[in-house]
């Protein structure tokens, strides 16, 4: 018995852990306070608020389901294993293997028990250094997010695009909506390097282009991340480009700025300047909730010492058609040869890598 006792023990050790990543406790303490919001008599006046908060409670008590499940078995297990009686041994190792699978299906989870991490998200794709390579490369890069999203069932909107002056894209801005796309996709935040041999210059000779990737958890409720309204300066100015005689003769442009950060938003996307304040808003709540994210990595780098000697620079990842055909991701070492399957939008392998990566340091 001493042996499967220590088993349980470790199990338990492992649980714990797992549970204070998710922030177990946490969303215990909200979906009590939830169900107390529920429980009070004028609950349904506002039966929009209402509806919000009941989806909110069961998609809590959804996610705790399973936790709270497989913390019962492993604390009944802990209570059998100090039971003198030889002949449950049979019996509890048999249950100490179906709780251990049941907690390695589960382990899945902690991949995504960031703040953020069930969120849609905001994605911008800016061409860096390379001139008319790099605009190619922009686009080459909004192709492989597209074709990703479409293998993942998630919906694209694109919400401001700048069309490079030969090719590409000088800049892009959208927003993939679907299930933890931000967990998935904040792997995706930084600088892509690509090595080939330019299709844009007359000689062909091997060109290194750069584009910036930004990726933020959309911030569309004001009650989720609150901005004082003396913290904001809004200009409104005609827009420019494409988009019908109407775009370009109104003053629907917004321009709001958050003076405490220096952060400005710029959206002339749409023909209303109430939809693109309201976007604009969207994406300055998205790009505070990111710098909030930005900081806490740097307080916990202050306390663990240096997590990422493995990037170069801001560069997460290099893509190579020439002379040879590689990807490889800076931080997590993961590389593969199927260039090709990555560029049409395979990607999944360096999310899940990175992913790891992340839970280790």
């Amino acid at each position: 018995m001493d042996n499967i006792r220590q088993q349980v023990l470790g199990l338990k050790k492992e649980l714990t852990i797992a549970l204070e990543r998710i922030n177990f406790s946490q969303l215990e303490d909200q979906q009590a306070d939830l169900s107390k919001q529920i429980a009070k008599p004028d609950f349904w006046i506002n039966n929009s608020k209402a509806s919000s908060i009941t989806q909110q409670q069961s998609k809590i008590a959804g996610r705790l389901a399973p936790w709270q499940a497989l913390q019962t078995a492993v604390d009944e297990l802990l209570e059998l294993s100090q039971l003198p009686d030889s002949d449950l041994l049979p019996d509890i190792e048999y249950q100490l293997q179906a709780t251990s699978q049941k907690f390695d299906l589960l382990k899945d989870e902690l991949k995504f028990s960031g703040k953020f991490d069930e969120y849609d998200a905001i994605v911008s794709i800016y061409a860096g250094a390379g001139g008319t390579d790099a605009q190619d490369w922009a686009a080459m890069l909004l192709r492989m997010y597209t074709r990703w999203s479409e293998q993942e069932n998630n919906i694209i909107t694109t919400i401001d695009n700048s069309p490079g002056d030969e090719t590409g894209l000088k800049s892009i801005t959208i927003e993939i909506s679907g299930s933890t796309v931000y967990g998935k996709l904040k792997s995706e935040h930084g600088v892509h390097r690509l090595v080939r041999l330019s299709p844009f210059n007359a000689d062909h000779l091997r060109q290194t282009s750069f584009a910036k990737v930004d990726v933020l958890p959309k911030i569309d409720k004001p009650e989720e991340l609150a901005i004082d309204s003396k913290d904001l300066k809004i200009d409104v100015y005609r827009s420019g480009g494409h988009g019908g005689q109407s775009v370009n003769t109104t003053d629907s442009a917004v321009r709001v700025t958050h003076i405490p950060s220096g952060i400005t938003v710029s959206i002339q996307n749409e023909r209303s300047q109430l939809q693109n304040k309201e976007t604009a808003m969207t994406i300055l709540r998205s790009k505070l909730a990111q710098q909030q994210l930005e900081q806490h990595k740097q307080h916990l780098g202050e306390i663990k010492g240096p997590v990422q000697s493995a990037e170069w620079g801001n560069q997460i990842r290099s893509y190579v058609l020439h002379p040879y055909k590689q990807v490889k991701d800076l931080r997590t070492n993961y590389e593969t040869s199927d260039i090709s399957g990555v560029l049409d939008g395979n990607i999944n392998p360096l999310i899940n890598a990175y992913l790891e990566y992340i839970l280790k340091i």
